[in-house]
This record gives structure tokens, sequence and C-alpha cells, in this order.
């Protein structure tokens, strides 16, 4: 709940500091400056909405899965582990379909 609530939060200043910026800009170009460095506090609004960005991600983000043998095996178990389909050989059969006959 939270996370979500930080993340929201984030999508809204970075919203506007990109409204900000493209204020900003045009005011530059109406006044016959189109190069110019933002102000600090855009670049500082920014930068806080990445970091809340960034957390409320991480909050957001479902509990992590094991990734161990153990792990594995509390879900499963040993029949559905141990059925050694690795070992079949089909080999021994394509010896007597594809020889020659004899009659």
């Amino acid at each position: 709940m939270f996370g979500g609530f930080v993340l929201f939060l984030a999508i809204i200043i970075v919203f506007h500091t990109a409204f900000s910026t493209y204020e900003h800009l045009s005011h530059l170009k109406a006044l016959g400056k189109p190069e110019g460095a933002l102000p600090q506090d855009v670049i500082l609004e920014a930068v806080v909405g990445l970091v809340l960005g960034i957390l409320g991600a991480a909050l957001n983000a479902p509990p992590l899965k094991g990734i161990t043998w153990a792990s594995e095996m509390r879900k499963r178990s040993v029949d559905e582990m141990d059925t050694r389909a690795g070992f079949a050989s089909y080999v021994n059969r394509g010896r007597y379909i594809f020889s020659p006959t004899s009659s």
C-alpha cells in the first residue's frame, strides 16, 4: 500500500518536473535565449522524483523467491523429481528398425 503511494507520488513529481522544464525552455525561447541551464529547483525535483520512483518500485515489488534446491523441493514431491526421464534410452530400437531385413 505504502509502496504504491510512493510510486504514484514519484510519477506526479516527474510529470511536474517535465512541465516545469517545458515552461522554462519556452520562457527562454520567448526571450530569444534558446540555450540556458535549468534552474536548480527543477533539477532537485527531478532527482527527488527519481529516488522516490526507485523506492516505490522496490517497495511495490513482489517478494523474492528462493533459488536453492531445498526451496524447490519444498514445493515438489520426490516422485516428481525422481522420474529419471533422462535415463530413458530409445537407441536400442533403432537397431531393429533400420537394419536390413534378412529373409
